[in-house]
């Protein structure tokens, strides 16, 4: 008989809807049930690409003898951290100071009231390298419940000691009576040393195994060779990317990256991919394309904005959340293959596509090969043969079972592929891009947005949860993103709300930050406010950008101090903490340099108009801000829209503006005396 999730609306609950479990989903009903019975609650917080969270599941979910402890023992509830960051932040927290890492799936121990006393991450069935087995955890946990809670009291006061150091006011980055900004041209340079201090010069990216695309940080990085024109820096951006597009994290046959790899050699992938890693990964690409001309850079841009077209896109415009790392209960198989398939498949073709993806009769992995691009900048005969090659191998792999996809819309990560696919129309000039990108934000704005402020989750046509901080702010950027892509004003109106809405809803005068939820969210044991930039960008990050940018747009400067504080008490981590904080740190580029404002008055669809366009297209600017058409949208408009018809350009810092432009070859000089500057 199906438990309390059967009724959910997330993937992951619903997948343990048949588990003998006991499952609550997370809520007031659930905190009850524990005051009544006196018992601990046994959280597990997951997600529905999670290898991890399948594989104890099977263990230990699906045993009938270890849920009769659970159900006797505990109120069990199951949360979706993609659904509830909040809950998922809190509680990781507290897994980190207890046992020091952290992870899916999260298993935590909660008196009635949500305080976290005992937890860690994943738990065998049986004692296993070291680790000990689920039930004799829950046994040790029941037994200090019952025998002695004052043991507990103790680790409950222990642990919520690092929520009050948490709730203060956000510590200033300044030193102790210095005056002016704290975020300046010498920490982004202290910043950028320490990224690269920290960059692997043979692999790319930073650390080793296993490795994580470090989008947000190499975007930054871009940022300070447009403005140092630091060698370096370029090479740091450009090595990391061709390496991630060449290996096995990139899906060489049906585009888009996974989550990472378990070597260091970008090969071997965790095989889920999140709509997340796309988003970021395939902005980047677009960026580093316009910077350098980088082909491998622009074709694989393309085609995870392809794959993302074709593979997750709902019918009414929004975007799905993953596909699993599993399919028939092996993770990897639907994306690996093996020599005999290969040479049956591609027939003439395959000795040109085994040389070029180095496949073996041994395997790259267990037997099989996963492909990837052999050598820095592999030699092809005959081009043609490696892209017949992959379609028969689409074709081929998608009579396979495929794996799950988790089908519910999130509107944060919706936000930054929507960033990334309006973007990416501007630059390849692809209407289908367009498109997509234009029904996504109708889709968002109609059915995910109210009063400004974006809901979290969208399934099944109900749309559910008050949204965090990210979601409002990401969507916000996708709007903006959206205005430059089409001249629409409706899009920048809609920004500017949604921007308006991050200040109402989660700004704190007190404490001089944004917090992750909003003043009105259910009241849980804290309120968080997680600054770091860990697989997405914190909303902080991003209610930073939105502001600064929404700034150009309007001139409010209550918008551009609060932007400004936020980066100067955070100054102090962010450079000597690089890597944690990419997306701030483009914030902070942004903040220090301010934007580089082209203004393209006239006709949006006329000829002169196009070809500015695409000039502007053409080139990487850091800090661009957009704006066109001929409706006064702002102070970048004032006086500067032809009176006679005609199409000017104008480039402006801080809405002061350069001689305009009268036709797009002005234009694109003007745009590299910027970049030269």
């Amino acid at each position: 008989m199906p438990n309390r999730l059967a009724g959910e609306t997330s993937p992951y609950l619903v997948q343990h809807a048949e588990n003998p479990v006991e499952w609550w989903p997370w809520g007031p009903e659930a905190l009850a049930e524990a005051r009544r019975r006196d018992c601990p609650i046994l959280l597990s917080i997951g997600y529905a690409a999670c290898h991890w969270c399948h594989v104890m599941a099977h263990e230990s979910f699906e045993n009938i003898e270890t849920a009769a402890v659970m159900n006797a023992q505990f109120v069990n509830i199951k949360v979706d951290r993609e659904e509830r960051p909040d809950l998922d932040g809190i509680y990781m927290q507290a897994v980190q100071a207890m046992t020091g890492h952290g992870g899916w799936p999260m298993t935590m121990f909660l008196t009635p009231a949500g305080e976290p006393f005992y937890g860690g991450t994943y738990y065998p069935p049986t004692e296993r390298h070291g680790m000990p087995s689920f039930r004799r955890v829950m046994e040790s946990v029941a037994e200090a419940w019952n025998g002695r809670r004052d043991d507990v009291t103790r680790a409950v006061k222990s642990i919520g000691e690092i929520y009050t150091a948490a709730a203060g006011p956000a510590r200033s980055g300044k030193a102790a009576g210095a005056a002016g900004p704290a975020v300046t041209v010498d920490a982004l340079t202290t910043a950028y040393r320490d990224a690269a201090r920290r960059f692997e010069p043979l692999e790319g990216g930073f650390g080793g195994a296993p490795k994580f695309p470090p989008s947000m940080t190499l975007d930054f990085v871009l940022r300070y060779w447009a403005r140092t024109g630091e060698p370096n820096a370029l090479m740091m951006v450009q090595h990391s990317y061709q390496k991630m597009a060449r290996g096995g994290i990139h899906d060489q046959v049906g585009g888009g990256f996974h989550r990472y790899t378990v070597d260091a050699h970008w090969l071997v992938p965790h095989f889920e991919k999140m709509l997340y890693d796309n988003a970021l990964l395939s902005r980047l690409g677009v960026h580093l394309w316009q910077a350098t001309g980088d082909t491998v850079a622009r074709d694989a841009s393309r085609d995870t904005l392809d794959w993302v077209l074709r593979e997750m896109t709902d019918a009414n415009g929004g975007w799905y959340s993953s596909l699993d790392a599993d399919s028939e209960g092996e993770e990897g198989k639907f994306y690996v293959w093996s020599e005999p398939e290969l040479r049956a498949l591609l027939g003439a073709d395959f000795d040109i596509a085994a040389a070029y993806w180095g496949v073996s009769a041994a395997g790259n992995f267990e037997g099989h090969t996963i492909l990837s691009v052999v050598g820095a900048a592999p030699i092809v005969p005959e081009p043609d043969a490696v892209t017949r090659a992959r379609a028969v191998l689409y074709t081929a792999r998608a009579q396979r079972v495929w794996p799950g996809r988790d089908e519910k819309i999130l509107a944060a990560w919706n936000g930054l592929m929507l960033r990334g696919m309006a973007e990416g129309a501007r630059v390849f000039g692809d209407a289908r891009y367009r498109a997509a990108a234009v029904a996504n934000g109708e889709f968002l704005w109609t059915q995910m947005v109210r009063q400004g402020r974006a809901w979290r989750t969208h399934m099944r046509g109900e749309t559910r949860i008050p949204g965090f901080l990210e979601d409002t702010a990401a969507v916000a950027l996708g709007m903006l993103a959206l205005y430059e892509l089409t001249f629409d004003a409706r899009w920048l109106e809609r920004a500017q709300l949604m921007g308006e809405a991050c200040v109402r809803d989660f700004w704190s005068e007190d404490a001089q930050s944004f917090y992750d939820t909003a003043h009105d969210h259910e009241q849980l044991i804290a309120r968080p406010r997680d600054v770091m930039d860990n697989a997405v960008p914190s909303g902080t990050s991003l209610a930073a950008e939105l502001l600064l940018r929404l700034w150009s747009y309007s001139s409010d400067e209550g918008l551009r101090a609060k932007a400004a504080d936020t980066l100067d008490s955070l100054s102090a981590a962010m450079t000597q903490y690089a890597p944690m904080f990419g997306q701030l740190l483009c914030a902070a580029d942004l903040a220090v340099h301010g934007a580089t404002e082209v203004v393209i008055a006239g006709a949006p669809e006329g000829d002169a108009s196009r070809a500015m366009r695409e000039t502007v297209a053409g080139c990487y600017v850091p800090g661009l801000v957009l704006a066109g058409g001929n409706s006064d949208c702002g102070p970048l408009f004032v006086g500067r829209i032809p009176a006679d018809g005609s199409t000017l350009a104008y480039v402006c810092r801080d809405h002061v503006c350069a001689a305009p432009a009268p036709d797009a070859a002005q234009l694109a000089i003007q745009l590299r005396a910027l970049a030269r500057a």
